[in-house]
C-alpha cells in the first residue's frame, strides 16, 4: 500500500508519535469520568465557491488528541469502555484525481493508535443512542457555524442553545491538560518561535520609505512558508500601531514613521508563535520615538523579571502597567501617585490591553474554549477598561507557555472620549496628551515558557534595545 509521507517520520511528518496520542486520549478520558466524549474536526470552508477554499485548518483540539489534519473527520470517545473510535469516509476515485494517492481512514486512524472506525452516517446513530440511554455526550463550544448546525442535527437541541449546552467538565479537561505543554510541545513552540524571529529579521533589513505595507507583509510570510508551515496569524504591518489588529496594508511607508510587525510562524504541527517590534523606517529612532520607545522596553523587561512559577499573570500585568505609568509620569502626560493611577486604570489611555496571552496549538490558545477557564481558571473576569482586555490573569504554573507584549499607544478616538467626559483629569496630562496624538502605538512581544524555578525564551533573540534596533536598521542602509 502507498502511504502518504504525512504519515513518515522520516520525511518531517506534522504527527508526533502515536503513542503520545494515546496517552494524551486516556487523561482526558480519566478526567472526565463518564460518559462519551465526541470531538468535531474542520470542514474544509469555501471561500467564494465550494471547490475554492481558504487553507484547511484543523481544530486544535481535535489535532491535539489525534494529530489528523484532514477534514471531515470526527471522533467518539467513551469514557466507560475506553474505546475510541474516529468517523470519516474513505476518499472516492474523485478526490484521488484531483487531490493525488491519500492514505485510507484506517490508515490515518492506526498511525495515531486507533483502531475503530466508521462510517460518516453512522455518527447520528451512534450520538442518538447514547442519549437513548440517559447518558452524558459531552461536546466542545463549537465557534464554526457548520459544527454547530452538525451538533443540532445530532443531538436535536436548537442551535441556539448548543453553546450553552458545551460540556463544562469537558472544557475544564481539555484546558487543564493542554495548558500544560510537554517537552515534545516545547521543542516544537522553541522552533515556532525561532522562525518567527527570522521572520521579523527580514523586516528589520526590508522596510525602507516609499514601499507599501503590503511589500513588507509579503517578504515576511514568504519566510514561513519557505520554512515549512504559513503563518499563524494575519500578519500585522503597519504604520498605524495604534490600532491593536491591524490587518490592513495599504499604506506607504515614509521617513519619519514607526513600523510595527506583529508576526508568527505556525509549524507544520500547528504550533504558533507570535512575536512584535517596532522599528523606525529611518536608520535611527526620533529623540521623542526613543522616548516612548524605553519606556514600553522598562515595561516589557520588568513584565518578565516577575514571571514564574505561582506568580500571577495579573500580578505581572500590573506590574507592566505601573512601568508605562511612571514612565508617562515622567514624560509629563501622566501626574499624581502612579499607584493610584494604575488602580483606577488611568494608565489604560496608553495601554488597553493585556500584557500577554497563552500560546499553544493556537496563537490565542484554546480561546474557543473560554478565556474564563484558559486564562483565569473559573475566576471572574475584570470589568475594568483595559484590564478586562488582559487574558491571562491566572497564576503560572510550570509548562505554561505564554506571550509577554506591553505596549504604548496614542489612539486619538481614545484621547478625544476621555478628554470630552474630563475622566482621570487628576492623572492625565491632556494637554500634553494631545502633543502626541499623531504618534502613533509600538510594543516588542517575545514568548516564554515557565520553568519550575522562573521563565525562558523560546526561540531566538530579536533585537529589542534601541541600540540593538538601530545596528540592524543601519546596517539596512549601508
Amino acid at each position: 500500500m502507498y502511504i502518504h509521507p504525512f504519515f513518515n517520520h522520516e520525511q518531517g511528518n506534522i504527527m508526533f508519535k502515536a503513542e503520545t496520542y494515546i496517552q494524551r486520549r486516556k487523561v482526558l478520558m480519566d478526567r472526565v469520568g463518564s460518559g462519551t466524549i465526541l470531538l468535531l474536526g474542520n470542514d474544509e470552508a469555501p471561500m467564494n465557491y465550494k471547490d475554492n477554499t481558504f487553507r484547511y485548518r484543523q481544530d486544535s483540539t481535535f489535532l491535539y488528541y489525534f494529530g489528523l489534519n484532514y477534514a471531515d473527520l470526527a471522533a467518539v470517545l467513551d469514557c466507560d469502555t475506553g474505546t475510541v473510535t474516529i468517523i470519516g469516509d474513505e476518499l472516492s476515485i474523485d478526490h484521488i484525481v484531483w487531490m493525488g494517492t491519500q492514505p485510507t481512514l484506517k490508515a490515518k486512524s492506526e498511525a495515531v493508535g486507533v483502531g475503530r472506525t466508521a462510517a460518516s452516517a453512522s455518527l447520528h446513530d451512534t450520538v442518538r443512542d447514547v442519549l437513548k440511554k440517559n447518558r452524558v455526550v459531552h461536546f466542545l463550544p463549537p465557534y464554526r457555524a457548520d459544527n454547530t448546525l452538525k451538533l443540532t442535527a445530532l443531538t436535536g437541541m436548537p442551535a441556539t442553545y448548543i453553546e450553552s449546552a458545551a460540556s463544562i467538565d469537558l472544557v475544564r479537561a481539555v484546558v487543564d491538560q493542554r495548558n500544560i505543554k510537554s517537552a515534545e510541545e516545547i521543542q516544537e513552540l522553541d522552533h515556532a518561535a525561532a522562525i518567527s524571529t527570522d521572520m521579523h529579521l527580514v523586516a528589520y533589513q526590508y522596510v525602507r520609505p516609499g514601499m507599501t505595507e503590503a511589500q513588507v507583509a509579503a517578504e515576511v510570510h514568504k519566510i514561513a512558508h519557505a520554512a515549512g508551515g504559513d503563518i499563524s496569524f494575519p500578519i500585522i504591518a503597519t504604520i498605524n500601531g495604534q490600532t491593536l489588529h491591524n490587518h490592513y496594508h495599504g499604506n506607504t511607508i515614509k521617513s519619519g514613521d514607526l513600523f510595527l510587525l506583529d508576526a508568527g510562524f505556525e509549524t507544520a504541527r500547528g504550533y504558533a508563535g507570535d512575536l512584535s517590534s517596532t522599528m523606525p523606517v529611518d536608520a535611527r529612532f526620533t529623540d521623542r520615538q526613543k522616548e516612548i520607545y524605553e519606556i514600553s522596553l522598562r515595561s516589557h523587561d520588568a513584565a518578565v523579571a516577575m514571571l514564574g512559577p505561582g506568580t500571577t499573570m495579573r500580578d505581572v500585568h500590573l506590574g507592566a502597567c505601573r512601568e508605562i505609568a511612571q514612565g508617562m509620569k515622567e514624560l509629563g502626560l501622566m501626574k499624581g501617585d502612579v499607584d493610584e493611577a494604575v488602580s483606577a486604570g488611568a494608565h489604560a489611555m496608553f495601554f488597553p490591553c493585556g500584557t500577554g496571552h497563552m500560546m499553544g496549538l493556537d496563537v490565542h490558545d484554546m480561546e474557543n474554549l473560554g478565556e474564563v477557564w484558559v486564562g483565569y481558571a473559573g475566576e471572574p473576569k475584570s470589568t475594568q477598561f483595559g484590564l478586562k482586555s488582559l487574558r491571562l490573569a491566572r497564576t503560572l504554573e510550570p509548562g505554561f507557555v505564554l506571550t509577554v507584549e506591553p505596549g504604548i499607544y496614542f489612539i486619538p478616538e481614545l484621547i478625544d472620549l476621555w478628554k470630552s467626559e474630563k475622566r482621570f483629569a487628576e492623572f492625565l496630562n491632556y494637554d500634553k496628551i494631545e502633543s502626541y496624538r499623531d504618534f502613533g502605538g509600538l510594543r516588542n512581544e517575545e514568548d516564554f515558557v515557565i520553568t519550575e524555578d522562573g521563565a525562558r525564551m523560546l526561540g531566538k533573540k530579536k533585537p529589542t534595545t534601541i541600540e540593538e534596533v538601530e545596528a540592524e536598521r543601519e546596517t539596512a542602509f549601508s
